[in-house]
């Protein structure tokens, strides 16, 4: 007989890859096109804001890793430390969150293959995609942490050497690339806050977003060898990789292009190597941008499933989720996962192009609701926990207040952006139905 246990299979590599680039995927490599578009050279600083914010969080989710490992992550620190209606309602919607999540992701596959197959058919881009991860995540855990971290790797050395070429290019690039290319560009064009107060704040909703699945590395610390070395370790890298992947990436791509100039219906990372006229560059930014994609789709199914196995662990969901395969993998729980984000399938077939701001919007919510949880929860563990905190946030409760009050001003933002305000509609009507189920349950 199997039992109900997640193996140790994550080793030290594989988590701090996961956390380098679990939140560089759609958010990054097209998201930041419109966010550049609405805040202009200012997304710099509101990429540094969001950033700040998304590190408290992590930290805030770290410390409660740290002292008590969990597959179910913030939804098992909810369940203990506020009580088992806030494990139902934050795990579920988690799994909720990471369904559109994958959604989304699949979607955006679809659109980077228009860049070579301006016909392409995306629904079956989107059924081709999920039979061959459901079966990389069925494989054992350490075959996971393996693709994504070779996936992850490519990602950001990617970043990494898009950084270094635009330096070349901008201080030696050829007569056409200089004339578009500059530093000035920052400044130009409207100047740095080029479209006012309202265009910052908007962005603040994309920035949002291109954060999620940075959370994830709270999820690995059960199949962590060592989660009290490699968890911190992960976290303090976040520091690193806002300013390397969000802030220098963007600089320079706004340095070697106008930002208004900039088409935000494809990656700005591949519109702008093909404006400058490096066609090469160009293609082989959007196969990173898949690849991008397709890691972020295989970091999102390992985080459902995980919290699908958490919740039948708990009693809110049913048992079957907690069957573990001889391999280690949570077998029910991924499957039940996959029917689901399946629907994605269907949802290009009949919407193949409202679907995309459509999920951006909705997942964006959700996220925000599994954060404003995680810093409630944190709240609720530094009352109750009785052991010695071996990871402490700095500054709390401050750094906590701000950061809530932080996510709740960009949720009342999203009321008056048109193509976010339908999430904000439904999230109450969401959260609702949730707290139905929980009743019914208990009954």
């Amino acid at each position: 007989m199997l039992k109900n246990k997640l193996k140790h299979g994550l080793t030290s590599r594989h988590i701090l890859m996961i956390a380098l680039g679990s939140a560089i995927g759609t958010g990054f490599f097209f998201g930041s096109g419109g966010s550049i578009k609405l805040a202009g050279p200012a997304i710099l600083l509101s990429y540094s804001i969001g950033g700040i914010m998304m590190y408290i969080i992590v930290r805030a989710l770290g410390e409660m890793a740290v002292a008590e490992p969990s597959s179910g992550s913030f939804s098992y620190y909810a369940y203990k430390y506020i009580g088992n209606y806030a494990g139902f309602v934050s795990g579920w919607n988690y799994w909720f969150n990471y369904i559109i999540v994958c959604m989304l992701e699949l979607t955006a596959t679809g659109i980077f293959m228009d860049y070579w197959f301006p016909q392409s058919v995306h629904w079956i881009i989107t059924l081709v995609v999920i039979v061959l991860f459901t079966g990389i995540n069925l494989l054992n855990v350490r075959m996971f942490g393996e693709f994504e971290f070779w996936f992850a790797g490519i990602k950001v050395v990617t970043v990494i050497c898009l950084v270094l070429f635009g330096i070349y290019i901008l201080g030696f690039g050829n007569n056409h690339q200089q004339s578009v290319s500059n530093v000035s560009n920052l400044w130009q064009n409207g100047g740095f806050f080029a479209n006012g107060l309202q265009g910052f704040l908007f962005s603040f909703v994309v920035v949002v977003f291109s954060f999620g699945g940075t959370e994830l590395v709270g999820i690995t610390a059960a199949e962590a060898e060592n989660p009290r070395k490699t968890i911190p370790m992960a976290i303090n890298g976040i520091i690193v990789r806002i300013l390397l992947f969000y802030i220098a990436t963007l600089a320079i791509i706004m340095c070697l292009y106008p930002w208004n100039k900039i088409d935000s219906q494809i990656s700005p990372f591949v519109d702008v190597f093909q404006q400058i006229g490096i066609a090469k560059a160009a293609s082989l930014m959007n196969l990173v941008a898949i690849t991008a994609a397709l890691s972020s789709l295989n970091s999102g199914i390992y985080g459902t499933a995980r919290m699908a196995y958490n919740l039948g662990l708990q009693g809110n969901a049913p048992q079957a989720m907690t069957k573990v395969s001889a391999k280690g993998s949570p077998v029910n729980a991924i499957i039940f996962s996959i029917i689901c984000i399946g629907l994605t399938v269907f949802l290009n077939y009949l919407y193949p192009k409202q679907i995309f701001n459509v999920l951006l919007s909705i997942a964006t919510i959700a996220a925000i609701i599994n954060w404003i949880t995680i810093l409630v929860t944190h709240i609720n563990f530094k009352r109750k926990f009785t052991g010695i905190s071996h990871y402490p946030i700095f500054l709390y409760p401050l750094s906590s207040i701000i950061a809530i009050i932080f996510l709740l001003m960009v949720a009342g933002v999203m009321y008056f952006m048109p193509d976010f305000k339908f999430a904000i509609i439904i999230a109450p009507i969401w959260l609702c139905l949730l707290s139905i189920g929980y009743f019914i349950k208990t009954k």
